[in-house]
């Protein structure tokens, strides 16, 4: 059994919401389950801009932030960072984990990554030879989007 308010989530606020109620930015855990060998998936929410408010996440630094996320997470927790993947709606992203589910784990990693954008002069994996669109990335908008992030990152466990 999971204990998920002892890993620092809200139960109130773990699985799917109403959207209506979501805040933006903030970092839910979405699921948590556990594999018959014994690993736990964890996979977290990370909203970055408020469902259905005509204020939606550009593609370009959709996809420049998906690479920053990616790159930084990987390093930050090889052993445990599975994926991120894009929400379909331009709102936000969903972490994967394995066997590492703690809020402020997640947090602070996340917070770091995203410090780390702000510094950087070049968008991680955005060559011909990594990437399949290329051309579709903004270092400028992904800072835009890593400094809004950060700007609210002492309410980002507050989802909804």
């Amino acid at each position: 059994m999971i204990d998920i308010e002892q890993l620092g989530w809200r139960a109130d606020q773990v699985g799917e919401l109403d959207h209506r109620l979501l805040k933006a930015p903030s970092v839910k855990l979405r699921s948590a389950r556990q594999g018959p060998g014994g690993d736990t998936i964890f996979c977290i929410d990370l909203r970055v801009r408020r469902p259905n408010n005509n204020n939606y996440l550009f593609p370009t630094a959709l996809h420049s932030v998906e690479h920053f996320l990616l790159e930084g997470l990987r390093r930050h927790l090889p052993e445990h960072f599975i994926s991120v993947g894009i929400m379909g709606c331009r709102t936000g992203f969903y972490l994967a984990f394995m066997n590492e589910g703690r809020a402020d784990t997640i947090c602070s990693v996340l917070g770091r990554t995203l410090e780390e954008v702000l510094v950087a002069t070049a968008v991680p994996y955005a060559r011909m030879s990594q990437c399949g669109h290329c051309r579709d990335h903004s270092l400028e908008s992904a800072q835009t989007v890593a400094r809004e992030i950060l700007a609210r990152r002492t309410h980002w466990l507050d989802a909804a």
